[in-house]
């Protein structure tokens, strides 16, 4: 007897903009599904976003506008959204940006490309916002294909003039002691004489976090030490203000990721450096490092991240990655950089009025910056 034939439904392509806390909670077990086939970074989770919401402050000035595509009652795609209000101009910029290295949408494997531009056309129709503005994008970011003007839907958004500077350690090395050796003479004599100068002063221990280990005495000493280094640079940043919850809530979803690698460099017990680390993608990623400026001429933020590049090279991961920043102490031991592209775009008078500003002022700055001809003089 043949076997009864069914008819495959096709599912229906529908848009979703959510703005609301409990709707993002509600929706959670279908973003991580489609994190998990996507093969997305921790920054486009839902437990990373949820956390950022829950204890962001000046969440009165904030709207989540975290826009979903459904493929029926599957997810498919996620740009992950969220407006700050700064001078009466309300920014579209991606949820969690202050604490997010990396954004970019979340899209399924094989996925229609028009999926991501249609997507976007619904959050823009939907609006609430004056200007978009949409930063840290790696060269292969999936929201690049916002700007092909093949696809359409791209409406309002423009590449940027801001970029910013990624560094990271990559090679083919068979071990950190190899990598050690590929240094410079100053470099090596660096850190040895660094470790040597700390060990005069008692034992000193280089080590990973276990997973047992209280995190609480090591995250209140990472806001300690990291206030001290924002109050002399001028700088602030309320992931470390004091009682401020945002670390902790970042570090935990790390954790139950099951993706948490906290390296310390202990001297007598006491930590003296520390570098909160997450491995993804036979990747170590720097997400918050510090030191104690107490040991400053000794440079134990330099020792550290030195012993735990050779502990990850030792472990076959193929790249350390410092994350967004282009200070000079990653530079140095930087065999890679990354350049991390933006784009913007308006919508209405406000928005408009504002990226034209923008324009003016980067135009006028960067003329500015170019060398003046001498006036020319004559002999009398």
């Amino acid at each position: 007897m043949n076997a009864p034939f069914v008819l495959a439904m096709p599912r229906t392509r529908t848009f979703e903009v959510v703005t609301s806390a409990e709707r993002l909670a509600e929706i959670a077990p279908a973003w991580s599904a489609l994190w998990h086939r996507a093969g997305g970074l921790v920054f486009q989770h839902p437990d990373w976003i949820a956390a950022w919401w829950r204890t962001t402050p000046h969440q009165e000035r904030r709207t989540l506008r975290i826009g979903l595509a459904w493929n029926g009652d599957r997810l498919d795609g996620v740009i992950a959204l969220a407006t700050f209000r700064r001078s009466g101009i309300r920014m579209l910029e991606w949820a969690a940006k202050d604490h997010s290295d990396y954004g970019d949408a979340l899209v399924a494997p094989n996925s229609d490309p028009r999926m991501i531009p249609r997507l976007w056309q619904h959050i823009f129709d939907q609006g609430g916002f004056d200007l978009v503005y949409l930063n840290r994008l790696l060269p292969d970011a999936g929201v690049r294909v916002l700007l092909d003007p093949g696809l359409g839907h791209g409406k309002a958004l423009r590449p940027n003039h801001r970029s910013e500077i990624s560094y990271r350690v990559a090679g083919s090395w068979q071990s950190g002691a190899d990598w050690f050796e590929t240094l410079s003479k100053k470099g090596r004599q660096n850190y040895r004489r660094g470790r040597k100068f700390m060990a005069e002063s008692g034992e000193l221990r280089f080590r990973l976090l276990d997973a047992d280990d209280p995190r609480e005495p090591v995250l209140a000493r990472v806001a300690t030490l990291k206030r001290l280094w924002l109050a002399r640079h001028g700088r602030v940043s309320d992931l470390f203000d004091e009682g401020s919850p945002v670390l902790a809530a970042l570090v935990s979803v790390l954790a139950e990721l099951g993706l948490l690698r906290i390296f310390v460099l202990e001297l007598n017990d006491t930590i003296i450096a520390v570098s909160i680390n997450f491995e993804q993608h036979g990747t170590m990623m720097a997400f918050v490092t510090t030191y104690d400026p107490e040991h400053e001429r000794a440079s134990p933020g330099m020792v550290l991240m030195m012993d735990y590049i050779q502990w990850s090279l030792d472990r076959g991961l193929a790249t350390i990655d410092f994350l967004c920043g282009g200070e000079d102490f990653k530079r140095r031991f930087a065999t890679q950089s990354v350049t991390l592209w933006s784009m913007m775009g308006a919508r209405g008078l406000p928005g408009h009025l504002a990226a034209l500003v923008d324009r003016a002022n980067h135009v006028s700055k960067s003329w500015r910056a170019q060398p003046q001809p001498k006036a020319e003089t004559s002999d009398d």
